[in-house]
């Protein structure tokens, strides 16, 4: 919904209200970590060179799990055009790594 902001139509309201409705009816939804679960931190990242065929621009993400549960996840449309697949997967490296430094400070306190 986010790219959608400085334009907005009819449709993304709708689908805003939507996404509303859901997040309300699973309020009470939560993370549930026991002792007996490993938590090892794992991250995975991609990207999507020019894979928005109107502006050829990449869109880069990253998820990061403890133990089986997504706890940190990004996907963003990068503000400007790479030049290759390899500079396309660095990016999104640097931008997973620099999460996971975060991530790996919280885990320790």
């Amino acid at each position: 919904m986010s790219c959608y902001m400085h334009n907005p139509k009819k449709h993304h309201m709708e689908d805003a209200r939507r996404m509303l409705r859901y997040v309300k009816s699973t309020i009470d939804y939560g993370l549930l970590y026991k002792r007996s679960e490993e938590c090892k931190l794992v991250g995975y990242c991609d990207s999507d060179y020019a894979g928005d065929h109107d502006i050829r621009r990449s869109t880069t993400g990253f998820v990061f799990k403890l133990g089986v549960r997504a706890v940190s996840w990004c996907s963003k449309r990068k503000p400007i055009v790479l030049l290759s697949t390899t500079k396309a997967e660095y990016r999104a490296a640097v931008v997973a790594a620099q999460e996971s430094s975060w991530l790996m400070l919280l885990r320790r306190i």
